[in-house]
């Protein structure tokens, strides 16, 4: 296996996973791969999460429960048991998930499918569209119910914000333009293309750099769904 940019610990931790993994299934264990930021580089401990793609011949109930064991015992370990059957027939489905698995990923074991994957950007388009459009009407419905209570606006906003960065990620990929991993960097070329204000605010709560009032939270709160609201045009124009 590479040397990961992990902590000691973890770096054993995963030599060991594989090595069960092996144990287990045999030869009906294709590949292990790990992505996202663990792959990348930019693994916090205290809020990342290991990713690892694990591709068997078969994913079925019986097979899964093989490994049920093992895996558990992983702290942070968010394994994805995937066939290449469910690869090759799911990359219109899933265009995001498989472009940012592409993005940062390392082959721990076998052979490397994740390579070949190949997505269509009109189906990214329609993912991301679809996707906006849902969370925003999300958004719309909480604020209803929660607009005598700003301060309980604060986890909703919290917990959108970073999904819906992680799809304008890829409305930049529809631009031709690789998007940033680190959300700062990323909020500076979405700005360039969106009107997004106030988002730097938002990313800063949320990491606790900043302190945030009742009315700051529902000021963050409007504004933050008037802006997804012209995204969303602007990307029914694309």
């Amino acid at each position: 296996m590479k040397n990961l940019s992990l902590p000691p610990k973890l770096n054993r931790e995963i030599e060991t996973l594989i090595l069960e993994l092996k144990k287990v299934y045999s030869g009906d264990l294709i590949s292990i791969a790990l992505y996202g930021s663990a792959a990348s580089g930019e693994f916090i401990s205290s809020n990342s999460n290991l990713n690892l793609l694990i591709l068997l011949k078969s994913t079925s109930l019986t097979d899964l429960k093989k490994s049920s064991n093992i895996v558990k015992k992983y702290k942070n370990l968010t394994p994805l048991f995937l066939t290449e059957e469910f690869i090759a027939s799911s990359s219109d489905t899933f265009p995001i998930e498989f472009l940012d698995m592409q993005e940062n990923y390392q082959i721990l074991y076998g052979k490397d499918i994740i390579k070949d994957i190949r997505v269509d950007l009109k189906n990214l388009r329609f993912q991301c569209e679809q996707e906006l459009k849902i969370k925003l009407l999300n958004l719309k419905r909480i604020y209803l119910e929660m607009s005598n209570r700003p301060a309980d606006l604060r986890i909703p906003l919290f917990k959108s914000f970073n999904s819906i960065l992680h799809i304008l990620r890829n409305i930049l990929r529809l631009k031709g333009i690789k998007p940033p991993y680190k959300k700062e960097e990323l909020l500076k070329e979405l700005s360039g293309h969106f009107k997004i204000n106030d988002w730097d605010k938002i990313l800063a709560a949320k990491s606790k750099k900043i302190m945030l009032g009742k009315k700051d939270i529902e000021h963050l709160f409007i504004n933050f769904v008037d802006n997804l609201e012209e995204i969303v045009k602007t990307i029914d124009a694309l």
